[in-house]
């Protein structure tokens, strides 16, 4: 099952989450995810963690399948009801803004990241509506 699939099989309210990591890359066609790493308001959070336990080595994820579920997304950012709120639709669904990617990639600075960061300035370097 893929990943939007197992997503919407949850029949999460969709103003209470949004995908964040890879996936507002997947969905743009940046490049390929391959899990889902969602952000989810509180009382969602709380509810699923009723259902499914939080992970002992990350307290603040659930893992449902190949979903990561979190109810933080810190040090980066202090408030994912902002990221959640504030997130582009697509097919109904919240995915972070891509500047939000970019100052949590820039922060991370791992390779894969660095990857990334450069793929997505490829891509926002193709849609810019200034080109010639």
């Amino acid at each position: 099952m893929d990943l939007l699939s197992q997503l919407k099989k949850l029949r999460l309210p969709p103003d209470q989450f949004a995908i964040f990591g890879s996936g507002p890359l997947a969905v743009r066609g940046i490049r390929e995810s391959k899990d889902l790493d969602i952000i989810a308001k509180k009382s969602l959070w709380d509810e699923l963690a009723q259902q499914y336990p939080p992970l002992p080595e990350k307290p603040y994820c659930i893992r449902i399948g190949d979903l990561e579920i979190f109810n933080q997304w810190q040090p980066w950012f202090e408030d994912v009801d902002e990221l959640i709120d504030s997130a582009d639709i697509f097919n109904g669904i919240r995915y972070a803004k891509l500047d939000y990617v970019i100052q949590w990639k820039k922060a991370m600075r791992r390779p894969k990241d660095f990857d990334d960061l450069r793929l997505i300035e490829k891509y926002l370097n193709r849609n810019s509506p200034n080109q010639g």
